[in-house]
């Protein structure tokens, strides 16, 4: 098969014109072997292997791949808006992530104050009975109060009635109160619920 007949089953792949095509034949460890520009000749005599693979260059100064356009994204004009008009736009990304961090105040990048949750532990003492949402696990209030080493704000330390927790008391070094292992966990005051919550029986089955 002569190099022009090559070139024609190229065309019909990547769309550059045999006039317009420039052929180069690389080995398989990327070294360039010969620029096939002479259409007449055998595509054998350039002893191909497996492995090696054919370079296509559009030499079209009209074409698309001018210049490098198909791959310098500097070249592509692209979309610009001033500041003013963005903020003046509903919908975007900017007023959907402001949203979210007003409802989510731990999200990170906001700053959490060292009062946060303060007046959800007004009615939460150490000993009050409690259910902790997510599960509704009950226990005991073991602890209210800030946690240095934990985020910002107010916590409540409850050991659960089951090994349903992660610790015993002790989080990240500090001893804020004493129980069995895996009975303790540290909660946010809006998790828990305190009141008329007694210990659950494991074989109390309800009448049918």
């Amino acid at each position: 098969m002569p190099v022009e007949s090559v070139k024609e089953k190229l065309w019909r792949k990547c769309g550059t014109s045999v006039n317009s095509m420039g052929l180069q034949l690389y080995d398989d460890t990327n070294t360039k072997i010969s620029d096939l520009t002479d259409n007449s000749r055998p595509f054998g005599f350039y002893s191909p292997l497996d492995g090696y693979r054919l370079h296509v260059i559009d030499l079209d100064p009209s074409s698309v791949t001018s210049g490098g356009w198909l791959e310098d994204t500097s070249l592509v004009e692209k979309y610009s808006i001033s500041e003013e008009a963005y903020e003046k736009r509903d919908g975007t990304f900017r007023k959907f992530k402001g949203k979210l961090n007003s409802q989510n105040p731990s999200t990170p990048g906001n700053k959490i104050f060292d009062n946060y949750m303060e007046d959800l532990c007004a009615n939460i003492k150490v000993g009050n009975r409690c259910e902790v949402e997510l599960g509704e696990k009950r226990g005991t209030v073991k602890f209210v109060g800030r946690a240095e080493n934990l985020a910002p704000g107010y916590w409540v330390g409850v050991q659960y009635d089951e090994p349903l927790g992660k610790h015993d008391g002790m989080v990240k070094g500090v001893q804020y109160f004493d129980c069995p292992p895996l009975h303790g966990a540290m909660v946010r005051p809006d998790k828990v619920k305190v009141g008329n919550y007694p210990e659950r029986d494991p074989f109390e089955v309800d009448e049918i």
